[in-house]
């Protein structure tokens, strides 16, 4: 599976962006697909995760960005995005999205594809 993320950028304090992340290959919809985030100097953390179709959708979210972020995916554009509203200037790293078979996890280690990352910066 390959990843393309696209969609960071220079946003305000309390703007909103949405991130896109497509996969190549025909079985999209069997992968349990996750956001995480860098930021300068930090090690790299979940953010959110959407399980596979095949048992019912369900998200997972980091609680700094609950209530605030929206994982979603749409298997026949083979595409998961994340929806960030109400930005914050801690909210600022390189996101990546990830991709693995089976159960969903919040851990950067168990991920097995990874997207090449989108620069969000959001200044105050």
């Amino acid at each position: 599976v390959q990843l393309q993320a696209s969609g960071g950028g220079l946003v305000q304090t309390g703007g909103s962006l949405r991130l896109s992340c497509v996969a190549s290959g025909r079985t999209f919809d069997s992968y349990v697909m996750g956001w995480f985030r860098q930021a300068p100097g930090k090690e790299r953390e979940f953010v959110a995760a959407i399980s596979w179709s095949g048992v019912g959708i369900s998200t997972y979210y980091t609680d700094s960005v609950k209530g605030r972020f929206t994982i979603s995916r749409d298997n026949a554009k083979n595409t998961v995005y994340l929806q960030m509203n109400s930005l914050k200037p801690e909210d600022t790293a390189v996101y990546y999205c990830a991709a693995k078979r089976s159960v969903v996890s919040r851990s950067v280690n168990v991920y097995d594809y990874w997207g090449q990352g989108t620069l969000v910066t959001v200044s105050s």
